[in-house]
């Protein structure tokens, strides 16, 4: 069985610049991916889609393929991951005629998963009939009781409202953060699909310590002081 990964990393980060390549725990983002990856020692290829000569150098450097420049249309700020990740796909089977049976994306914005994540996801996939296995963490807030919408009268709402109040959390029903650990799917149902939830979707539920997502200063900062305590398992 061939299993693919996927890492997409442009070079355009308005949040936080140069976010794929800055330094984290002493080496760039990007490598964080590639090594965890390596460690799982479960996974044929590892191809990074990019837009920047600089990144793919880098990615080179940590044992990453990088097989073609990303298309700039698939690198603009609303550019659908999805259609990254089609274009990737397409582009090993019409260059290489190659063609995984399982494609697992590996974002770089989550640096402290460790390889047992990756694992359960393929595990998880390949145990059950999905088309596509996504990672969650606990919840902070719950739309059913402590997550509000303003109305146009500037008043608000709970952004589910419940026909039986709730009053305590535990009451709710259960709600999950996605988080970008790794997304795991069948190349078939990424072709033909536009979209996450369009198929049998199941998840894998990552430690809230492991799940971070790193889009801005203060999460890049949040992350740093985590792997700081070098008790991640």
């Amino acid at each position: 069985m061939k299993i693919v990964s996927l890492i997409c990393a442009r070079g355009g980060s308005k949040k936080l610049p140069g976010k794929n390549i800055r330094l984290f725990a002493g080496k760039p983002l990007i490598a964080h991916a590639i090594n965890v990856i390596k460690r799982t020692k479960l996974i044929d290829r590892i191809i990074v889609s990019t837009d920047s000569n600089q990144i793919a150098s880098v990615a080179k450097n940590y044992g990453a393929e990088v097989p073609f420049v990303r298309p700039q249309e698939l690198s603009n700020d609303n550019s659908p991951e999805w259609l990254v990740w089609q274009h990737a796909i397409e582009y090993l089977k019409k260059t290489d005629n190659y063609e995984p049976d399982i494609l697992i994306v590996v974002p770089t914005t989550a640096p402290l998963r460790i390889p047992k994540d990756l694992k359960n996801c393929i595990d998880e996939y390949k145990n059950n009939n999905y088309d596509l296995v996504v990672t969650v963490t606990d919840s902070h807030r719950n739309p059913y009781f402590n997550m509000v919408k303003e109305n146009k009268d500037k008043t608000v709402n709970l952004v589910l409202e419940n026909k039986n109040s709730i009053n305590r959390r535990q009451d709710a029903p259960l709600i999950y953060d996605m988080t970008t650990v790794a997304y795991v799917m069948n190349p078939k149902y990424l072709k033909k699909s536009n979209g996450l939830f369009e198929g049998r979707v199941g998840y894998v539920h990552v430690p809230i310590e492991r799940a971070i997502d790193i889009d801005s200063a203060l999460d890049f900062k949040i992350a740093e002081y985590i792997i700081s305590l070098k008790d991640i398992k």
